[in-house]
């Protein structure tokens, strides 16, 4: 992304993190005050999306910049497997498939809405300026949006995949970027400002929420009952546990891609429907994930009581921050045909989950959390699912995690409907 300024004001990673720090401090210490503006001003904006805004501001008044910054890729690579680890730890299996079958329903249908959202947004905007929406060869608009729906279907190495196959102009790359991130970041915002109005949703919906309660319960009541004042020690066995799974994650994340990737033409291959299982980020966080739920049979689950998943919540903060971070908003008027073809989009599939949740009863939270695991990836879908509660965690991560699967199948299907849609 380009930001207002070339050079950003503060360029030193560690001061940088100093700001998204006090950031998160200022949050936390405002949004616990029980009286007074502050008291009102969270009963309405949620802190997780101050959390996220307040880089935001930072990034597009360009005090700071993501580009110049390896701070998303530390929290994303370090701190996110390991609160993945931290927050698995005491996962309850049983009390997860007791959620029943609507979970992947939603999430289905998030992708259906992304496949046909991108064609229907295509036809829309071409009525009023079909000149946004054309393009020959390889500049064609629709070869643009490809990776688009390949990042909101699946994640960055669907991208990749969809840029490979369709070659689309790389001098124009940029913009398509920029479409990205900005529609699925402010459509992430939305999703975090209904978090706190789950409730009066969850009544519209007519939803059964009674799975999700009774996980919620039977988590907190586990919690309860081992719950202690925790030592150094404690401390340090779950910074040892976390960080050694994330070591674990990475090493043996690069071996099997790397192996995959040379031994196997169908993962190699771009333009396969398993070239996800050539990405190290996909293993890594399915290691991680699988290091924590391993552990939840041990008694390791028992630091849970030590407050495990709190330190993890910490982590996921942090990594909440780093991709406000990734938001200009000075940026959003900056292509606005562009930019309406994403919004429409996204509002497409929007409307379709809100649809479908309507007429199968779903709560609120699988349909944040099954949007999130389509547009957001393993980086936000576990964010939105910690933020109803840390023992639904895992089922974000579960989620995003089928979202690669079908991430690039779901892509190849909505490019060639886009393909047709700008022909018409």
């Amino acid at each position: 992304m380009y930001h207002l300024f070339l050079q950003p004001f503060i360029t030193n990673d560690t001061v940088v993190f100093g700001l998204l720090a006090l950031c998160l401090g200022f949050i936390f210490y405002t949004s616990s005050l029980q009286t007074g503006f502050w008291s009102k001003f969270y009963s309405i904006v949620p802190a997780v999306l101050m959390c996220y805004l307040l880089p935001a501001i930072l990034a597009s008044t360009g005090i700071v910049s993501d580009e110049v910054s390896n701070l998303y890729f530390m929290a994303s690579r370090y701190l996110l497997p390991a609160a993945l680890v931290l927050m698995t730890l005491s996962i309850d299996l049983k009390a997860i498939s007791n959620l029943g079958s609507k979970a992947i329903i939603m999430f289905l249908t998030g992708s259906v809405g992304i496949i046909i959202g991108g064609p229907l947004a295509i036809l829309i905007v071409s009525i009023f300026s079909p000149d946004t929406v054309g393009g020959n060869d390889f500049d064609a608009i629709w070869r643009g949006l490809s990776t688009i729906a390949g990042s909101w279907i699946g994640g960055g190495a669907n991208q990749a995949a969809m840029l490979e196959i369709f070659q689309y102009n790389p001098e124009k790359y940029g913009g398509m970027v920029l479409i990205d991130i900005v529609v699925a970041n402010i459509w992430l915002a939305i999703i975090l400002l209904g978090v706190g109005k789950t409730k009066q949703i969850d009544k519209w919906l007519k939803a059964d929420t009674s799975a999700i309660e009774t996980l919620k319960i039977k988590v907190t009541e586990f919690t309860e009952k081992i719950t202690r004042v925790p030592t150094l020690k404690d401390y340090m066995l779950m910074l040892s546990l976390a960080f050694t799974a994330v070591g674990v994650a990475h090493f043996f994340g690069d071996q099997i891609s790397n192996y995959l990737s040379t031994n196997f033409e169908t993962v190699s291959d771009q333009k396969s429907f398993l070239s996800f299982l050539g990405s190290g980020f996909f293993w890594m966080v399915v290691i991680a994930t699988g290091a924590g739920i391993a552990l939840s049979f041990t008694k390791a689950k028992n630091y849970e009581g030590a407050g495990a998943s709190k330190i993890g919540g910490m982590f996921i903060y942090i990594l909440v921050a780093t991709i406000g971070m990734k938001m200009d908003l000075g940026k959003v008027l900056e292509n606005p045909g562009l930019i309406a073809v994403g919004f429409i989009w996204i509002t497409i599939h929007a409307l379709l989950l809100i649809l479908v949740a309507k007429l199968i009863k779903a709560p609120y939270f699988f349909l944040a959390v099954g949007s999130q695991a389509n547009v957001g990836g393993a980086a936000s879908a576990p964010v939105v699912a910690a933020e109803f509660h840390p023992s639904l965690t895992s089922v974000g991560v579960l989620l995003a995690v089928l979202g690669y699967v079908v991430g690039t199948g779901g892509a190849l299907l909505c490019a060639y409907l886009m393909e047709v849609a700008s022909q018409l």
